[in-house]
């Protein structure tokens, strides 16, 4: 699994949102685009509780794009974008979902099985690699860059969000707002 990376990784809590050591490290955020500008937000805790408090989060945001982005303990990430009721989402590694009930939560919603023994042999997106191509971010792109074992969720997430445009804004909020 991708918490073996990083020195110290995850506790192989099964919570949603982490353990008390690594709470620190998760965020969520709001990314919604009004009149082509960006605008960000700290999502509350309680978004990456479960998949259903996210989306609800989310729906109540405005923009003409709106896209959450979690990541939990810099094991992985979930990237989700509302259009009305049409709900798109990414899970950056399927096998968090050994251990996370958020990545469970994530696959029931897209209709896959949990991973198996053999899925942990690689470290595997799913979900909507398409998700950003509409906003300058082909799926090619974003497959490559999820495709790089070596890095960590938010590393992920700001190299993702710098492609869209908000990269600075991105990394400037989740160091304000995460300890």
């Amino acid at each position: 699994m991708s918490s073996d990376r990083r020195p110290g990784g995850s506790d192989g809590g099964s919570g949603s949102a982490g353990s008390a050591g690594d709470a620190g490290r998760d965020f969520a955020v709001v990314c919604y685009r009004e009149e082509g500008r960006w605008e960000l937000g700290l999502l509350p805790e309680r978004a990456s509780s479960s998949l259903e408090s996210l989306i609800a989060v989310l729906r109540q945001q405005p923009g003409e794009v709106t896209v959450g982005l979690v990541d939990i303990a810099d094991d992985f990430f979930i990237a989700a974008r509302l259009s009305g009721e049409d709900v798109r989402l990414l899970l950056s590694d399927v096998t968090a979902a050994d251990e996370w009930a958020l990545a469970r939560d994530v696959l029931e919603w897209l209709g896959i099985p949990e991973p198996t023994d053999e899925d942990f042999d690689d470290v595997v997106p799913v979900g909507d690699l398409g998700l950003f191509s509409d906003l300058g971010l082909p799926e090619i792109e974003l497959g490559l860059m999820l495709s790089d074992i070596d890095a960590y969720a938010d590393e992920m997430l700001f190299s993702i969000a710098r492609r869209l445009g908000f990269g600075d804004e991105l990394e400037r909020l989740v160091d304000a707002g995460v300890h």
